[in-house]
């Protein structure tokens, strides 16, 4: 009896382990591979959602919704199943709330900077774009030499657009009517541009009285430096001396000089007497409304949608003309600085989804991604008619939030060129004067004195334009800028450039 039960439990065993071990991989893989082929669809079913966050992009504007819808639906003619979730931003200045967005650990996948972005690249918090734009498609072969230069130092920032000088345009009609401005073209010296200037806060063009100014800038010196820095010896941001030792330009002897000149243009109202309270939509009222007779403008876009307000305000004739900057120790728009883009796309370093975002990135740099962000919407900024593309009386209120590569091809030919004579023009001029800036990136913990001594020379520049202190008190403001830090930073910067 024991003998039968002792079989019966090795037989047992047996049964046991050969049902083990005919478990065929062949036929279980395929009940893995199904469970795992449901999981899949259903992850795939799933749209990744990456956060964006940009300046004045609202999740309750309906055409910018309709502009990502757009995006996400073009990207999935790629296969890329992505949700774009647009941040708001609470009111007030960009660059602050959005730091104060970030260093709270509130961080998009993809942002916007206007600003403020080095302290969270020092944290490593913003991603090196280098590797994905090496294996970009489209991106790498859009970028600019000053992109290039730019990201070299300084990975972080993405920013595809041609040089950007901000150029002087003055209405046609009233250029034609002056008895200056055929010498200007000429010659656009210090003293003819003076001239001309003074002729336009004169004259009575239209019949309407005289403009109350020649020129206006929006509270910043940045837009009339734009034309006369490099005629007065500022041809960079440090500048050499008689012994070869650089120098910060803004203290030097040739800014003396041109602060001299801008104080001249405040006396005489020639340059706008507000100029420290205007911003950038009242100095454009302002000139529509013919206020004043030159504005400063970024070249392409900007000066294009100038252009088409100006024209609708005040008539075809008034068609903008682009002036050169004035002529002198050396000519062009301000130098460009390749130390790092000033602006542009960042990717959070902690985002999950890198290469989703880069992929949108990337998407917007092809035919069909340039086509949606540099024309707009069709139907409505642009029509194809006869399998051209016409754009629409609407397509001046359009402006490309993402890239601006200077050669761009679409399934469709334009009938007109993306951009009228005028912006055209001034591309071109931005390209003919462009020189390279020399200039270094401010050590870290010498950034909070920099802050400072910029802020000594905002103070002492508005105080002597306007007529507060004279020019005499220059050599005391260059003293106390030395004193502030500048010792130290001139010593490094001198060792950076040497």
């Amino acid at each position: 009896m024991k003998k039968i039960i002792v079989l019966l439990l090795v037989l047992v065993l047996s049964l046991n382990m050969v049902a083990c071990t005919s478990s065929e991989p062949e036929e279980s893989a395929p009940v893995d591979e199904v469970e795992g082929t449901v999981e899949e669809t259903e992850k795939e079913a799933e749209p990744v959602t990456i956060s964006v966050v940009i300046k004045d992009i609202s999740p309750t504007d309906p055409q910018m919704v309709s502009y990502f819808d757009l995006i996400e639906e073009g990207l999935a003619k790629d296969g890329l199943n992505i949700n774009v979730e647009l941040v708001e931003m609470p009111a007030g200045t960009y660059a602050e709330k959005l730091n104060l967005m970030l260093l709270g650990g509130d961080i998009p996948d993809l942002i916007y900077f206007q600003g403020g972005d080095e302290q969270m690249a020092a944290q490593g918090l913003l991603e090196d774009l280098t590797p994905y734009i090496e294996e970009s498609t489209y991106i790498k072969d859009n970028l600019f030499v000053h992109n290039k230069e730019r990201l070299s130092n300084y990975p972080y920032l993405l920013w595809i657009k041609p040089v950007r000088s901000k150029v002087p345009v003055i209405r046609a009609d009233w250029f034609e009517a002056t008895e200056t401005g055929s010498a200007l073209l000429e010659d656009p010296s210090i003293d003819n541009y003076y001239e001309f200037l003074k002729e336009l806060k004169d004259e009575d063009f239209d019949g309407n009285g005289a403009p109350a100014y020649g020129i206006t800038v929006a509270g910043k010196l940045f837009e009339i430096n734009q034309v006369f820095n490099q005629a007065f010896g500022l041809t960079s941001t440090w500048i050499q001396d008689d012994n070869g030792d650089y120098i910060y330009g803004k203290v030097s002897d040739v800014e003396k000089q041109k602060l001299e000149f801008y104080a001249k243009l405040y006396s005489e109202g020639i340059l706008d007497k507000e100029y420290l309270t205007k911003k950038w939509d009242t100095k454009e009222q302002a000139f529509y409304d013919n206020e004043v007779g030159v504005i400063i403008g970024t070249s392409g876009k900007v000066v294009d949608i100038y252009d088409g307000k100006m024209k609708k305000t005040n008539g075809a004739e008034s068609e903008l003309v682009v002036l050169p900057p004035a002529n002198g120790v050396g000519q062009g728009y301000m130098p460009v600085d390749t130390t790092k883009e000033s602006r542009g796309f960042a990717i959070s370093a902690l985002s999950e989804h890198k290469d989703e975002v880069f992929a949108m990135l990337e998407y917007l740099a092809s035919p069909e991604g340039q086509k949606l962000d540099r024309l707009g919407f069709e139907d409505v900024h642009y029509e194809v008619v006869n399998g051209k593309i016409e754009t629409t009386e609407k397509a001046q209120e359009w402006w490309s939030l993402f890239w601006e590569p200077l050669e761009v091809s679409f399934s469709d030919e334009l009938a007109t060129p993306l951009l009228g004579a005028p912006s055209t023009h001034s591309l071109e001029l931005a390209n003919k004067y462009y020189t390279k800036d020399i200039n270094i990136k401010i050590p870290e913990e010498q950034v909070p004195n920099w802050d400072a001594m910029e802020n000594l020379y905002k103070e002492f520049s508005a105080d002597v334009i306007t007529g507060k202190i004279s020019i005499d008190k220059f050599d005391d403001f260059v003293d106390d800028w030395y004193n502030a830090g500048g010792t130290q930073i001139t010593e490094y910067a001198n060792e950076v450039l040497k």
